[in-house]
């Protein structure tokens, strides 16, 4: 039997990250299905000595353990001893503290995504959009909550006009989530900037999402003109209501809910004996449903 963690490696509970000998039965440990993440359950702690770790250098760190503990690898699992040179599964710890949301379809969500990718802000912990119509800021506002369930209201502020040279009445609407606002780079590519961004694919889920998107961003970004109503030679952009009649749309099938997990490397492991008299202290955990937890944000288990 393997064996995990020395006893100050931080591990990650859902109340906050502890040393690993700090972790009793009953308590909740973070953990990765697939690429999200989700909650174990501690059912039993067992310690044991013995005279040989090994140091794993990652990306982000480099962490004490047995030489048998698992990591996760696309290959499979392998023990940390031979586990340099590989990537493995990892998840940012200091994020998983954060409120999750849960991203329900539809219009609103297509509104939502056009009217932020024509004219909204997303910063690193939120989401905003400031706009002179006070009509289009309230729509924003209601399809935001709907898609998120995070509470979203309208302030009046003013915004500086270059044409006129001087502040006008705006509206804002902002929602502090760094779920949302990663969320949101996600959709776009990784990168939210307006002259950067990606076309969102996930509006493609369904005609009425769709629907939503083109709403939301010809009210952002767009004008809604009339047939034959022209100004000398004035280019025009115009979607025509039968569109979906067309048979031109194709469903495509994305993610909605946020990808928590990524791949980062292994640069070295080296071996680490025990000086002196005093061992060694690894810590294992028997947990359930699921039979892994993250050390400080890495995937890992017990062999068994």
């Amino acid at each position: 039997m393997g064996y995990g963690p020395t006893s100050k490696m931080l591990v990650n509970p859902v109340d906050g990250c502890v040393q690993a000998k700090n972790v009793v039965p009953g308590s909740e440990m973070w953990t990765l299905d697939g690429d999200r993440t989700v909650r174990t359950a501690v059912v039993d702690v067992t310690a044991v000595k013995a005279r040989t770790a090994v140091d794993v250098v990652t990306d982000h760190m480099t962490f004490t353990a047995s030489p048998d503990l698992l990591l996760c690898t696309p290959d499979g699992w392998v023990p940390a001893t031979d586990a340099a040179g590989k990537t493995v599964a990892w998840t940012p710890a200091r994020k998983l503290c954060r409120e999750r949301l849960t991203i329900k379809p539809g219009y609103e969500f297509g509104y939502f995504v056009g009217a932020t990718c024509a004219d909204g802000t997303v910063h690193k912990n939120y989401v905003s959009l400031i706009v002179n119509d006070q009509g289009f800021a309230s729509r924003y506002a209601a399809a935001l909550t709907a898609c998120t369930g995070l509470s979203a209201r309208l302030e009046p502020v003013g915004r500086p006009s270059g044409y006129l040279k001087r502040d006008v009445a705006g509206f804002r609407v902002r929602v502090v989530s760094s779920y949302l606002s990663v969320l949101v780079r996600q959709y776009v590519g990784g990168d939210a900037h307006h002259m950067r961004q990606r076309f969102p694919r996930v509006v493609l889920r369904d005609t009425e999402m769709f629907a939503g998107f083109m709403d939301g961003y010809v009210d952002g970004d767009g004008c809604r003109v009339t047939w034959g109503n022209y100004e000398g030679r004035v280019s025009r952009l115009y979607i025509a209501d039968r569109w979906s009649s067309r048979d031109t749309y194709q469903p495509e099938e994305h993610r909605l809910q946020l990808q928590e997990s990524s791949w980062i490397k292994v640069h070295e492991v080296r071996s680490r004996p025990a000086l002196g008299t005093k061992p060694f202290t690894f810590y294992d955990y028997r947990l359930a449903p699921y039979p892994t937890f993250l050390l400080n944000g890495h995937l890992v288990r017990e062999a068994r």
